[in-house]
């Protein structure tokens, strides 16, 4: 974290406060800066696969612990922001350090994990090239998922981690991974089960096409599971996460299908592109108000 971004986070809301209140309150503002200046760590494991040193950007709440946790994974564009030639904690998009936030400043230990930097490809790729031109080194399905349980393990080796409370969320490609971590057949991990794997999976706008073709109309999820999606999707098929939730509901799995009305792909990213579809922000307000209901029924 440069000193610049430090100061300017710290800076931002003693202004704001410097506006508004008499000394007294001023005062008590400069104290309360450092809790509204949530940072980030950098963090270094290894993924599952055995080989791959990943990095990840971990959010931690203010209070004591031990915390439940939840690991997120990013979608085909990468873990940065494309207004940044920088690739570190800094650097992260506004939809991911945001949800980064949410989950620390609701009692979450939050970890970001990069799949694509530490294999060479950080910014990512661009919409369109899930047809066989993106290396088999970073495939949603068979890859992504080993890198899911190395951060598992990395949580659960740690003293402010509830070991048995550490839950997966993925966006578009990331939600694809989530899908596959989830399937009782996931790589990465043997028999799994709430106890020894993840406890919940939230998995939204996922490409749920890959995943159909991999497990076929065997796809079964060993652990709750809610997937959100819009109609309005210009990325990935809805149509088809409507196939694998019916399909994981048959097999027997505690699933749940959230399909929004008029709603694109990405509508959580805080930017004025997608927040100007109304449809976009309701939704985006709706998921965050779902995804700490769900997890939530998990950790008392």
């Amino acid at each position: 974290m440069n000193i610049s971004s430090v100061l300017s986070s710290l800076v931002r809301p003693l202004a704001a406060c410097a506006r508004t209140l008499a000394l007294p309150a001023l005062l008590a503002c400069a104290f309360m800066a450092p809790a509204w200046a949530q940072q980030n760590e950098t963090v270094n494991f290894l993924s599952e696969d055995g080989k791959t040193t990943l990095v990840a950007y971990l959010y931690k709440p203010s209070t004591p612990g031990p915390h439940p946790a939840v690991v997120m994974l990013h979608g085909r564009g990468g873990l940065y922001t494309t207004l940044k030639q920088t690739f570190d904690g800094d650097s992260l998009s506004s939809r991911h350090a945001m949800w980064g936030r949410f989950w620390a400043e609701r009692g979450y230990v939050g970890l970001l994990v990069d799949s694509f930097g530490p294999r060479g490809y950080a910014r990512g790729f661009e919409a369109g090239t899930n047809d066989g031109r993106r290396p088999a080194s970073v495939n949603e399905i068979t890859v992504r998922p080993l890198d899911a349980y190395g951060a598992l393990r990395f949580l659960r080796a740690r003293q402010d981690v509830i070991k048995n409370q550490v839950f997966l969320q993925g966006w578009s490609n990331g939600g694809s991974t989530t899908l596959s971590a989830a399937s009782t057949r996931a790589p990465g991990i043997s028999e799994p089960s709430p106890a020894t794997g993840f406890r919940a999976f939230l998995s939204m706008y996922p490409a749920c096409t890959q995943v159909i073709q991999h497990y076929t109309d065997s796809y079964k999820a060993y652990a709750p599971l809610l997937l959100l999606i819009g109609t309005d999707d210009e990325e990935v098929k809805p149509e088809r996460c409507a196939q694998i939730s019916d399909i994981a509901k048959r097999n027997g799995s505690d699933w749940e299908f959230v399909l929004y009305p008029g709603v694109e792909h990405s509508y959580d990213t805080p930017t004025k592109k997608r927040e100007s579809v109304e449809a976009n922000k309701l939704a985006a307000e709706d998921s965050k108000k779902r995804a700490e209901a769900f997890f939530a029924r998990f950790t008392r």
